[in-house]
């Protein structure tokens, strides 16, 4: 599940330290320049530089520095985003996801700042000693198919109707 519009707005507030200004998320993070600063707080030099200017293609070269470095930071290409689903408002629902998806990268990462969705599981190896292994062998398992004395006893023929 995803985060909403709201709860993405205040994270990126919170990270940046900035309000966000327009009215939809789109308006406020159309030109890159909030996405561009956000990454690099999370990873310090991540955009180079920061296009400031007002020309389409200078918005569209911010949203798509932003996108290679949340790749590179480890955001799953599936949960990334292409540049016209932000910048022509095409795929809202799947910026929100990236930012989502950055949140818990951040957070892996040990982040210390404010916090976005969930944090993700971490690999917890387990060492066993051979006789604990054998000794697991040797117990019956219920996922093997025990239908502990279930049968089909008493169920007549196919299509014969039932007696009451």
């Amino acid at each position: 599940m995803s985060v909403s519009e709201g709860e993405c707005r205040a994270w990126i507030e919170a990270v940046i330290g900035e309000k966000l200004k327009g009215a939809t998320i789109q308006d406020q993070l159309k030109d890159g320049i909030a996405l561009c600063k956000l990454i690099n707080k999370l990873a310090p030099g991540s955009v180079k530089k920061v296009q400031e200017s007002p020309m389409a293609f200078k918005q569209m070269e911010n949203i798509n520095a932003f996108t290679e470095a949340v790749r590179r930071y480890g955001v799953p290409d599936s949960e990334n985003f292409q540049t016209v689903a932000l910048f022509e408002g095409q795929n809202i629902r799947q910026v929100l996801i990236c930012i989502d998806s950055l949140g818990r990268q951040a957070q892996k990462k040990g982040f210390n700042g404010p916090k976005l969705g969930v944090k993700m599981a971490t690999k917890t190896e387990r060492q066993f000693s051979k006789e604990q292994t054998d000794a697991g062998k040797f117990v019956p398992s219920k996922q093997m198919g025990s239908n502990q004395g279930a049968s089909q006893a008493g169920l007549g023929a196919f299509g014969k109707q039932r007696k009451m």
